[in-house]
């Protein structure tokens, strides 16, 4: 790598010295081309000949100090621009400048046209200008007798995301950019660096047919699902291979080029427009604050962590029980945000001493409380660990903000929550109602956050649908009919900090989901975005529905209404408030019912504290397959 940086770095001094000799060889050229457009090319007369031969002596090393001076040297003619050309033609200019003043104040212009210092910067500076320009078109265009093709690209999209992509991909021998698409009627038969806008986006498989287009390219990095799914049946339809660059969110603060290119993900078709964020109120709370992060190591506290860690917090205190996610993301913060405080703490939420310490020690001013146990069968299964972490887990981490005096605590929930058919739902909104309550009786804020499922996170069905596609099947669905919400994380992310800048205590704010996803739809579209077809290549098998499990999803109990906020994509739900002592009493109920991994009297306790969770029937003959008494 030090070998390679080396000769790196000598051939970059040695193609500035050939730069700079190029250009001084430019000065005499010039000068002459000048004298002899003076005299129409009939020749020099001798009476001037000395003059022009004293300027060709004098000038270049005058006009190659000015050029060092100016900078000319510092880029590469390979990515020449409009500030290249501007520096050559101040350099010029000043370079004829005191080339003129100098003959005048030595020679009195004895033997010198004085048409000759206006047509000689007007020489120059063609001659450098062109010359760089002609050598950056022939880089930009491969011209080249040896090059071999590249792949024959369309691009979608003639905005700047696609001018930048093509700049860059027509100096890739592994692309070959023929042309582009746009809806935009301005745009249409306009040439982008040299490549013609030649239909709009419903044309994409006549245009891939008519001109032999091997590979599709998305660049329009802020178009909604709607847009990109469309764009990706005609991709289909046309039998063409499509990549796209990442999202708005995804480039913040990276370059638009080739190397960002990706397939099409599920999370693009399911993804929602952009949302809009109150920066300035999200940063009001969080920039130079000391911020905790519970489960800062999972999917949602990981996302949670890199969105804080932007808005230049204070300090970030990372809280989680897993050694290799704590690792992971504090490794990734400290490279991307090396000036933060960052303190990675390793410890469990239901262990009061733990807690104790890193309230006491750190003292933060704004907590996310994200670490709980969210897969539904799991946590089924383990009935007396799920109600520990997620129930009792919640009341440490709680009390401990309390009494330590942080300003505000973000409970991080779930659509399960409501009207919950399992044990996960019902431990998360045991959480909720503690939390309500408490925040009644505290000088911190209390706010809860609830939305559906978040596409990629741990345990999700994404990641098993992608695992069982590469293995070639089956796709195993529960029910044809199931349906669920979904969401990107940093969406789903950058709505809990919103959520946490607009709540003053006690609200409960429900993420506007969109619209459920037939899960069967969503097996389908996976499956296709791998080149394959449903039922032809790789089957889907239903399975039945898993203990604990719901055909569709609430996003709020029939007791809570909802209410809009000043956020579209925020709604907010009523809380309910309970007897603060007759639910410490019941927490108590249930601490004891889960430290004996008594579960008949846990599943009581719960349904004691959340009236509206629902044990029996169907789900109940499901749960004894897969809980014995001591769980």
């Amino acid at each position: 790598m030090r070998l390679h940086s080396m000769v790196s770095y000598r051939k970059y001094i040695f193609n500035r010295w050939v730069a700079f000799a190029h250009d001084l060889l430019w000065v005499p050229v010039a000068l002459v081309l000048a004298y002899l457009l003076r005299f129409n090319f009939d020749g020099i007369p001798q009476v001037h000949v000395r003059s022009l031969q004293q300027l060709v002596m004098f000038a270049p090393p005058v006009q190659g100090v000015i050029f060092w001076f100016f900078g000319l040297y510092r880029g590469f003619w390979r990515f020449a621009s409009i500030p290249d050309l501007v520096r050559i033609l101040k350099a010029v200019g000043m370079g004829a400048l005191v080339i003129a003043l100098a003959s005048g104040m030595l020679t009195r212009f004895q033997g010198v046209p004085r048409s000759v210092f206006l047509l000689y910067p007007l020489l120059l500076a063609s001659g450098l200008c062109g010359s760089r320009l002609l050598f950056r078109w022939l880089k930009d265009h491969k011209f080249s007798l040896s090059r071999q093709r590249g792949k024959r690209t369309l691009i979608i999209g003639g905005g700047r995301a696609g001018e930048l992509l093509v700049r860059d991909l027509l100096q890739r021998p592994e692309y070959e950019p023929v042309a582009f698409v746009d809806d935009d009627p301005g745009l249409q038969n306009r040439d982008i660096h040299g490549i013609r806008v030649v239909g709009k986006g419903q044309d994409i498989p006549r245009i891939v047919k008519k001109f032999g287009i091997e590979l599709v390219i998305l660049a329009i990095p802020s178009a909604g699902k709607k847009v990109i799914g469309k764009l990706v049946t005609l991709c289909r339809s046309a039998r063409v291979e499509c990549l796209t660059l990442p999202t708005v969110h995804e480039m913040k603060g990276m370059d638009v080029d080739a190397s960002r290119l990706r397939a099409i993900t599920v999370e693009d078709l399911l993804g929602r427009d952009p949302v809009r964020l109150d920066s300035r109120a999200i940063a009001g709370y969080l920039a130079g604050r000391s911020v905790l992060v519970t489960g800062g190591g999972g999917s949602i506290g990981s996302e949670l962590c890199r969105q804080i860690a932007a808005l230049r917090p204070e300090r970030l205190i990372i809280f989680d029980h897993s050694e290799f996610n704590i690792y992971a993301i504090d490794h990734e913060l400290r490279t991307a945000f090396p000036d933060i405080e960052l303190e990675s703490i390793l410890g469990d939420v239901k262990d009061a001493d733990r807690v104790g310490w890193l309230f006491a020690t750190f003292r933060p001013e704004v907590v996310f409380h994200a670490a709980a146990y969210k897969h539904v069968p799991m946590v089924e299964w383990n009935p007396a660990e799920g109600v520990r972490n997620n129930v009792l887990g919640t009341r440490c981490i709680a009390e401990a903000a309390d009494r330590y005096g942080a300003e505000k605590f973000v409970l991080v929930s779930t659509d399960k929550a409501v009207n919950p058919a399992n044990v996960m739902g019902a431990s998360k909104r045991a959480a909720e109602l503690y939390c309500q309550n408490l925040d009644r009786r505290s000088e911190t804020a209390f706010v809860t956050t609830r939305f559906g499922n978040v596409l990629g996170s741990t345990g999700s069905v994404v990641p098993l649908f992608q695992r069982q596609i590469a293995e070639g099947g089956p796709v195993t669905v529960t029910h044809e009919k199931i349906t669920r919400y979904f969401m990107t994380i940093p969406e789903a992310v950058s709505l809990i900090l919103q959520a946490g800048a607009m709540g003053e205590g006690g609200e409960i704010f429900v993420l506007d989901m969109g619209k459920p996803v037939l899960i069967r739809d969503l097996a389908e579209q996976m499956i296709r975005l791998s080149g394959l077809e449903p039922g032809r290549d790789i089957d889907i098998v239903y399975t039945g529905l898993r203990p604990g499990e719901k055909l569709y999803e609430e996003l709020l109990h029939a007791s809570e209404g909802l209410q809009p906020t000043s956020h579209e994509k925020l709604l907010l739900a009523r809380s309910r408030e309970v007897d603060w002592d007759w639910l410490l009493e019941e927490l108590q109920k249930l601490e004891q019912a889960a430290t004996s991994r008594h579960v008949d009297s846990l599943y009581a306790s719960l349904q004691a504290i959340v009236p509206e969770y629902a044990v029996g029937g169907e789900q109940e003959v499901e749960r004894q397959k897969y809980v014995s008494p001591s769980a």
